[in-house]
């Protein structure tokens, strides 16, 4: 006999809907995960990498929450790189070459292992909606289950159509079926819904390729990871890292594409949905950059044991002999072999600014979206809006506010904001420029801002919080030393002039310093008096929080403790004390003018308000606070349409009661 009744019910596992389940039954609650096949779950339907500019702080504040998917990834990592490192740390961003393979049978490995979790393979195609409220779901194969709260993380599945060239076909993602029936319900109860469009590129088999011909793109000589535990990743644990490779197109290439545009389902009307403008098909670059003689293309290893290879940056609906015809032309690639084409994928979506900013809908009660549904493309935006959805369904179900993280406390609070408040006209993809207070929002420092909620909401386990705590005691006790501490002209001479710094006229605190810009930390370390004994708390880390087991079960051969390894926990320590000394200033600015935003942020708006009441409103104003219905000052200030004008009558209407 099935047990039908859940308190949570989670539709598409993919990394939405994996980090929503995962949320919600460590939280203690019931969960169903209906996924339309069990070895697909967290598929990277394009290019098996996590994080990237933006992305990579993301990932770090999903795990400071509690969340797996840094976890999972460093399990399964196989390249690691941190870019932009040679610009300030604001826009530092990790980023992780996976196994494609090992990360879907990791993650699969932690649902199964998760407590209070079920999984059923079906297709949901109908909602039990009752009284305004959902109460369950139906699937096509006639099972029925009941839940007090659903959380649709359904991707690119429903109604998706793929089209390579002149062929189109029905699918959520090539040789997998579409979903058919949850628009059509939610379309019927009021929810708005919209087309939009992403693709991915060939897939090729790399014992075709000249990889001689190709620029080598190396991993980090010393890799870091993504999880704020003390678990090494894969990479960390003297394994080799593998490589990816730069190549380009050329004028010939783009002459091919060129001839193929009239086949081209972007230009003849066949597809409708909105596409990315930042991640454009190839033949959307040549069209749109004319000018241009080449494009930047990466040929990216799939995985330890496949010759499979993503050619990033070529995705296409263009047809497949077009698409052949013109990488034979690119350097290196005369001899490529396919294993798949690229295609597009057109799928419905649902406008977020239908949502509270808890992702819960504003017409249907304890209906949740989270994902590619929201109109957001990327795996890391999509886990984040999963792992929200998660806790704040399950925190309904406590009876308790949401978890609403303001945008000076991470890149997913600006992430939900800017879907709920601003809407999309394209798919949605994190950029560092789309935060204000992007030196608040570093990769280094998502577990201070973060892990004390994930504590309180019982997401971050005690380790986890106990292991934060003291990094930044001991990261604290160092900062204080070097703040109240000089260093003499005579001692730091000969090591200023090494590195073309000028020296002392008197002694200074051995923080100013470390601000000057040629001087890293571990240089200063050198002079500094009794320096090992001055950075003891951080090698004390290693001592009290010892490397933990690495006990994933998919992983390379020959990853072990015992390996020679250059994991520390006293790495993270120094490196957030040379960041606190050196951007100290720019810190502390950001933060008083995220207060004054605060203040705005704290000034509530009711529910429903009648703003015809308002009369001195711009009518443009009017109509977009009343589609919007923000719940503070700061979220109207941020709708496209409403000008600060209309903030200052409103400020005025509110402040007089």
């Amino acid at each position: 006999m099935i047990d039908n009744k859940y308190d949570i019910i989670v539709i598409g596992a993919g990394h939405a809907g994996c980090e929503a389940s995962r949320a919600a039954a460590k939280m203690g609650f019931r969960t169903l995960l209906i996924t339309m096949d069990m070895n697909k779950i967290a598929q990277m339907s394009c290019n098996p990498a996590v994080g990237g500019v933006a992305k990579g702080q993301i990932v770090r504040e999903i795990d400071a929450l509690g969340g797996s998917m840094g976890l999972v990834t460093d399990a399964s990592t196989i390249q690691f790189r941190i870019l932009n490192s040679s610009k300030g740390p604001a826009v530092w961003s990790p980023r992780a070459q996976c196994d494609r393979m090992f990360f879907v049978l990791n993650w699969r490995y932690v649902l199964e292992h998760t407590p209070n979790l079920y999984i059923w393979q079906d297709i949901v195609n109908d909602l039990d909606i009752c009284r305004g409220g959902v109460a369950g779901v139906k699937t096509s194969m006639g099972a029925h289950f009941s839940a007090k709260k659903v959380i649709i993380t359904a991707g690119t599945f429903l109604h998706g159509k793929l089209f390579i060239g002149l062929h189109c076909a029905d699918g959520g993602r090539i040789g997998e079926p579409t979903a058919v029936g949850l628009t059509e319900k939610l379309s019927a109860a009021g929810i708005e819904t919209d087309r939009m469009k992403t693709g991915t590129p060939p897939r090729i088999d790399v014992k075709s390729v000249d990889l001689s011909k190709l620029e080598k793109q190396p991993g980090d000589k010393i890799p870091s990871k993504f999880s704020f535990l003390n678990i090494p990743s894969s990479v960390q644990l003297n394994v080799p890292q593998m490589s990816c490779y730069m190549v380009h197109t050329n004028p010939v290439v783009h002459e091919i594409l060129k001839k193929g545009f009239k086949y081209s389902p972007l230009f003849n009307g066949m597809i409708h949905g909105k596409g990315p403008r930042y991640c454009p098909s190839i033949e959307d670059k040549v069209k749109t950059f004319a000018g241009k003689p080449q494009h930047q293309l990466f040929l990216e290893p799939e995985g330890w044991n496949t010759h499979e290879y993503y050619l990033q940056g070529f995705s296409s609906s263009l047809p497949m002999h077009v698409q052949v015809d013109a990488m034979h032309h690119i350097k290196g690639l005369e001899t490529a072999e396919i294993f798949r084409p690229a295609y597009a994928v057109e799928y419905d979506y649902f406008p977020p600014t239908q949502l509270y900013n808890s992702l819960e809908s504003r017409k249907i009660k304890g209906l949740y979206f989270a994902g590619q549904v929201n109109g957001t493309t990327g795996y890391e935006e999509a886990a984040a809006q999963g792992l929200m959805a998660g806790v704040n369904a399950g925190l309904s179900l406590r009876n308790e506010d949401p978890l609403i993280l303001k945008r000076d406390e991470s890149y997913i609070g600006v992430l939900i904001d800017d879907l709920v408040t601003k809407g999309v006209d394209e798919p949605y993809r994190m950029f560092t420029s789309r935060a204000e207070y992007r030196i608040l929002l570093r990769q280094d420092d998502a577990d201070a801002r973060l892990t004390p909620y994930g504590f309180k909401i019982g997401l971050a386990d005690k380790n986890r919080m106990k292991l934060m705590e003291a990094k930044y005691a001991a990261a604290g006790k160092i900062t204080e030393y070097f703040d109240a501490n000089n260093i003499s002209p005579k001692l730091s001479k000969k090591f200023l002039n090494s590195h073309s710094s000028s020296p002392l006229v008197e002694g200074k605190k051995i923080s100013a310093l470390l601000t000057r810009p040629n001087i890293t930390l571990t240089d200063l370390l050198k002079i500094v008096p009794r320096g090992t004994k001055v950075i003891s708390p951080a090698t004390e880390m290693d001592k009290k929080f010892p490397a933990v087991a690495f006990d994933f079960p998919f992983k390379p051969k020959g990853i072990s403790l015992k390996s020679k390894q250059k994991f520390s926990l006293k790495d993270e320590v120094l490196q957030s004390v040379e960041i606190a000394i050196k951007y100290r200033g720019y810190i502390q600015r950001e933060k008083l003018q995220a207060d004054k935003m605060l203040r705005l942020e704290n000034m509530k708006i009711p529910a429903k308000f009648d703003y015809n009441k308002v009369y001195s409103l711009s009518t443009e104003g009017r109509q977009k606070l009343i589609k919007h219905q923000p719940v503070t000052i700061a979220q109207a200030s941020r709708i496209p349409g409403v000008s600060p004008a209309d903030i200052s009558v409103l400020l005025i209407f509110f402040g007089r009661g």
